[in-house]
């Protein structure tokens, strides 16, 4: 009886010590930064707009860090409906000597664009130099907010955010933290994949203002594109901004275990959350017949022993019901096949035993798709 109680004694006082070493000489700070505010809308959906969004993924993703990561220090560009400049954002950053930057915001694109209600995915960017139109025009729309500030020039020494010339500024500096920022942008974009189920547009490198001055490793996260209407509804949800902020919360976790090991530091234990099924994207019902197309592929897990052939398809459109083979939005493609996935139809076209074949059908459908893909499918379902 003594010598349980002893033990039981020794237990608390080791736990409490190791609470003292992990609270006093691992202390991590982490910025999480949601993008735009107040007067500044960022960009705007049909029912919501981008700095709401932002804000409820960012606190999300705060409130969890809190929770389940004592020895981390959250601190807020903004919690509340605020505007605050891009400098500002860095400067608070800077000031607060964060070991990570975590800018948070929401996609779009030009409403001229032909996939601009289908275009759809999460990426994550870093500070980088690699030129790339698309990824100029979303840095384009991010850094266009110090336009909204009156002298805005003199404090951005006189760098304008809708030149493209201005940005050789950001080519002729190197980034002490690339390594660093690269690392933490893998491990939140394979989190949004898993974790939120969003579609995977990659970790690309853009030259964001407030990556820029941020004296720390930091990366830009784009949750999904609010333009599409299904996308705006999952984002918009709160469910949505559950699994959201616990895949960003999971690859920061991921990336800490990695940082501490690099910087020998022992921390405290990390737990990685995962996210219930019920909380499946939400999506917009569409006012069209459920008549079935030409043929399905059966959801239905078959058991081959891995000896049936792999056949790939070109995947070009999402809905949240069943089309007909004319629907208009599918824009004449022929020999429609879909599958269900997360409550979602995803439609696909051709049958090819190689991925060289399905090339060539994949260059004609993205004349009409510019988003379309190739994926790999078993027995009637999907190889992912």
């Amino acid at each position: 009886m003594i010598l349980n109680f002893t033990i039981r004694r020794l237990s608390l006082l080791l736990f409490a010590v190791l609470a003292i070493i992990f609270s006093a000489e691992a202390k991590f700070t982490v910025v999480i930064d949601a993008g735009h505010g107040n007067q500044d809308y960022g960009a705007v959906g049909k029912t919501s707009n981008e700095k709401d969004i932002n804000l409820g993924v960012a606190l999300r993703v705060g409130d969890l860090i809190k929770k389940n990561m004592p020895d981390v220090e959250v601190i807020y560009t903004r919690n509340n409906d605020t505007f605050v400049t891009l400098q500002g954002r860095a400067d608070i950053a800077n000031k607060a000597k964060g070991d990570l930057f975590i800018s948070i915001h929401t996609n779009s694109v030009d409403k001229k664009s032909k996939n601009y209600l289908t275009v759809h995915g999460a990426s994550v960017y870093t500070l980088g130099f690699k030129k790339s139109s698309e990824n100029l025009a979303v840095a384009m729309r991010e850094n266009a907010v110090m336009k909204l500030e009156s002298d805005y020039s003199t404090t951005y020494e006189g760098f304008d955010p809708s030149s493209s010339e201005s940005y050789i500024i950001f080519e002729m500096s190197q980034n002490l933290h690339m390594a660093q920022s690269i690392e933490a942008a893998n491990e939140i974009q394979k989190e949004l994949v898993s974790t939120a189920g969003r579609f995977d547009r990659g970790v690309r490198q853009a030259n964001f203002w407030v990556l820029f001055k941020t004296s720390m490793p930091a990366i830009l996260v784009e949750l999904d594109f609010i333009c599409n209407p299904e996308m705006e509804r999952f984002m918009s949800s709160s469910a949505g901004k559950d699994k959201l902020a616990t895949a960003i919360y999971n690859g920061f976790a991921r990336y800490k275990i990695l940082a501490d090991k690099r910087a020998g530091v022992m921390s405290a234990p990390i737990k990685i959350l995962t996210v219930p099924k019920e909380t499946a994207p939400e999506t917009i019902k569409e006012d069209v017949p459920e008549t079935k197309p030409e043929t399905a592929i059966d959801s239905t897990p078959k058991s081959d022993n891995g000896n049936t052939p792999i056949i790939y398809k070109v995947q070009f459109y999402t809905s949240s019901t069943v089309l007909s083979s004319g629907s208009a939005k599918l824009k004449g493609i022929k020999n429609i096949d879909y599958y269900r996935d997360g409550g979602l139809i995803k439609y696909t076209t051709g049958e090819f035993s190689t991925e060289k074949e399905a090339e060539k059908k994949l260059r004609e459908v993205r004349k009409s798709f510019p988003d379309a893909f190739i994926i790999k499918t078993r027995g009637g379902k999907r190889v992912k």
